[in-house]
């Protein structure tokens, strides 16, 4: 039985916003009431039909005053770069807002953002929340999940790694330099590497979870490996002697110490195709504790009896959002983490 149903704005429908539309039309718990598109040609059309399903009844909208205006609980925020001034205009019309977007964690980094929030929260008597995949949830709640059943935490690492040809939109070869030469590659800045302060979120909300301070986060250099030969994709290839693999890697220091280290690791590439020969094994999220008693945890994608496995990134992107969403509305007014909320309880997911 539903005891509520929330009333939700979908703000973007790129590959996260879809799971967010598809979701939303299937679980009892929401309501659908607004859909926000940026692009011309979504305009008009059903929001089912844009996520990939049957047509809902609602038609997608690039009118952000009227989204702003309109009747809601929440707004599930999914552009890949958010927009702090928009954040905070719907903040102060009484919307709770729930983003895959960034702000995961109030570190350093974002201290004037989230004043700005804070203060649009307090205006309009609603919440912000940020969640996703990793920062948001991989990096931070499993490793504090599993910190649970420690006796004593020395180090923590949490490895990303990647098949970015299986695993990733197309568009991540280019944004990610493969198929740069290596020294240009090395001497220019790079996505991940500009990506740290997000990332450094999760670090920061690790040690506020086991109660000590982060004195700093510092970068190693970046590794990378080359193509063997060329590397075909669906927009061409990855030239043989560029970069096909690359490895970041960064830690929080906590009383001179290393406390917390995130491993990056995207490829393009099997082991024989790359110069060295990286095996990093196949896309996943794993924490290793080093400490009484060492222990590790897995996070990925099932096998099927095919033996094909799809990385469900985006779904969990999105659903690691959505499911705090009834426990953001019912909370008092204010910018909340993963350490305010606690344990949520996510709604509507059993289903006949």
């Amino acid at each position: 039985m539903v005891e509520r149903r929330y009333r939700v704005i979908q703000w973007m429908t790129g590959d996260v916003g879809q799971v967010g539309v598809r979701h939303f039309a299937d679980n009892p718990t929401y309501e659908l009431v607004g859909v926000l598109v940026h692009s011309a040609d979504k305009v008009g059309r059903d929001a089912g039909q844009i996520a990939g399903i049957a047509p809902i009844g609602l038609a997608a909208s690039d009118d952000v005053d009227a989204m702003i205006a309109l009747e809601a609980d929440c707004v599930f925020y999914t552009p890949i770069i958010m927009d702090v001034d928009t954040v905070c205009r719907l903040l102060r019309s009484g919307k709770n807002v729930v983003t895959t977007a960034g702000f995961f964690h109030p570190s350093p980094d974002f201290r004037e953002s989230a004043e700005l929030i804070r203060a649009a929260c307090d205006e309009g008597g609603a919440s912000f929340h940020g969640g996703g995949i990793h920062p948001g949830y991989a990096g931070d709640l499993l490793p504090l999940t599993l910190a649970r059943v420690m006796s004593r935490v020395d180090t923590i690492h949490v490895y990303e790694v990647v098949d970015v040809l299986r695993d990733a939109p197309p568009d991540h070869i280019d944004w990610m330099g493969f198929g740069k030469d290596k020294d240009q590659f090395l001497s220019e800045p790079t996505l991940l590497g500009l990506g740290l302060p997000f990332f450094a979120q999760s670090m920061h909300m690790i040690a506020d979870g086991l109660g000590v301070t982060i004195d700093e986060v510092t970068a190693a250099d970046v590794d990378i490996a080359t193509a063997v030969e060329d590397v075909p994709h669906d927009g061409g290839a990855i030239p043989a002697g560029t970069v096909a693999a690359q490895r970041h890697e960064w830690t929080a220091w906590v009383g001179g110490k290393p406390l917390i280290v995130f491993h990056a690791v995207y490829l393009t590439a099997a082991p024989d195709r790359l110069d060295p020969p990286w095996d990093w094994g196949e896309t996943r999220y794993e924490i290793v504790i080093e400490g009484d008693p060492p222990t590790e945890l897995t996070l990925k994608g099932v096998r099927q009896p095919d033996e094909t496995m799809t990385h469900p990134g985006y779904n969990w992107t999105a659903m690691g959002a959505i499911n705090a969403i009834p426990d953001v509305c019912d909370a008092p007014p204010g910018w909340l983490n993963h350490l305010d909320l606690g344990l949520i309880r996510p709604r509507g997911l059993v289903r006949g």
